[in-house]
């Protein structure tokens, strides 16, 4: 059986992908990229360098104009029929892809697949990959002026953080709620970077970046300040149904109306707008504090 699924898969890579007898419009010597990372996305978009970008997977939404782009479904729930439908000639990922299945029949079926150094989430993390992303694409001077950038807004977002009097602690609601269950995101996340050098602390703390909460915990943390990622936040007729979730009305910030909307990828990944991503989580958590 398994030998049988590779051999037609490989019948649809001889039919489908440019590199193996494509006889569309794009020539040989060019790309068809499919970018299976939200990360790698924004920094292709940011350099100029999205050309030759054909596809990208569900949790890939910035820049907006990303949305024009097919999707080959979400990153750890993928298809190899899907994504060979592309017809790629390279995809890039960042080692977070699967079901392992789809990852080994990719590789059996050669075709190139390519990460990006190992990237750690700080900010001089965050430079070199964009650096190395900038010299892969050929886009040097692009990438020097986004790392600038990059520098220049976070340097001005620690010294603000220097100066706050309170440090209050956010919690991070993420996708809103299933079945009364809450998504958030913990200490241990890159979400609680970026609310560190904004100057907050994160409310709940786990092993990992996720956690489900029961509503009665959610109120126990008793947050300064509640965070609704978009889709969460939207799907509340537009935030004018919070006081429906529950567990929510009895905490500080909900009190305080100080529950407001984030976009979840401004929260999950550092890239060429952390700086500025920064600043902008400063002006919801520190809101009686001015810069």
């Amino acid at each position: 059986m398994k030998n049988s699924t590779l051999l037609l898969l490989i019948s649809l890579v001889a039919s489908s992908c440019g590199r193996f007898g494509n006889t569309d419009e794009k020539t040989d010597s060019q790309e068809r990229i499919v970018c299976i990372s939200k990360q790698y996305a924004e920094i292709i978009y940011a350099l100029g360098a999205q050309k030759e970008v054909v596809a990208v997977d569900l949790s890939s939404t910035y820049p907006p104009e990303i949305k024009a782009l097919p999707t080959i479904g979400y990153h750890r729930a993928l298809s190899t029929e899907t994504i060979l439908a592309m017809k790629p000639s390279l995809i890039l990922h960042d080692n977070n892809i699967g079901p392992e299945h789809v990852v080994t029949q990719l590789k059996e079926l050669q075709i190139p697949m390519k990460t990006f150094g190992n990237y750690t989430p700080t900010i001089a993390g965050t430079d070199s990959l964009i650096r190395e992303m900038g010299h892969y694409f050929g886009k040097e001077k692009q990438a020097d002026s986004l790392c600038v950038k990059l520098h220049k807004e976070a340097q001005e977002a620690f010294a603000h953080s220097k100066h706050y009097t309170q440090t209050p602690k956010v919690l991070i609601i993420h996708f809103g709620r299933a079945s009364n269950i809450y998504l958030v995101m913990t200490k241990n996340s890159t979400a609680a970077k970026l609310i560190e050098w904004a100057g907050g602390e994160m409310a709940v703390d786990a092993e990992k970046g996720m956690k489900q909460l029961s509503p009665e915990v959610v109120a126990a943390a008793n947050p300064d300040i509640i965070l609704l990622t978009d889709f969460g936040y939207d799907r509340l007729n537009d935030g004018k149904e919070i006081d429906k979730l529950p567990g929510i009305s009895s905490t500080k910030a909900y009190k305080n109306n100080q529950i407001y909307r984030i976009e979840e990828h401004d929260l999950v990944y550092t890239g060429p707008r952390t700086g500025e991503n920064v600043l902008r989580i400063q002006e919801l958590i520190h809101p009686d504090e001015t810069h």
